[in-house]
C-alpha cells in the first residue's frame, strides 16, 4: 500500500471511530477544509507535518498514535517508485 493511500484510510478509520466527519475534523482540528479535501480525495498525494499534526490535534492523539497501526506495515513511497523509471 503507498504511504498516502495509508493515511488516507488512517484519517478515515479515526474519524469515523470518533463520530466524525471531515468537516468537523477541520474545525476541530484547525485544518483547511479545501486542505483537507485535496488530500483526502487524492487531488494532492502529499501532506504536510503541520497538516498532520493539526489533524492529531482535532482527534486528540499524538503522532506516535496515529502512525500505531498496522496500516503503516510494509508501505510503499509511491514518489520513489516512478523515480526508478527515469
Amino acid at each position: 500500500m503507498f504511504l498516502s493511500v495509508a493515511i488516507r484510510q488512517r484519517i478515515i478509520n479515526l474519524v469515523k471511530s470518533q463520530h466524525l466527519n471531515l468537516m468537523e475534523l477541520s474545525r476541530i482540528g484547525n485544518l483547511s477544509y479545501s486542505t483537507l479535501m485535496n488530500f483526502m480525495t487524492g487531488k494532492g498525494n502529499t501532506i504536510t507535518l503541520t497538516t498532520l499534526f493539526n489533524i492529531c490535534l482535532g482527534l486528540n492523539i499524538e503522532l506516535r498514535d496515529f502512525f500505531d497501526s498496522p496500516l503503516f506495515v510494509d508501505v510503499l513511497d509511491e514518489h520513489e517508485k516512478s523515480s526508478s523509471k527515469v
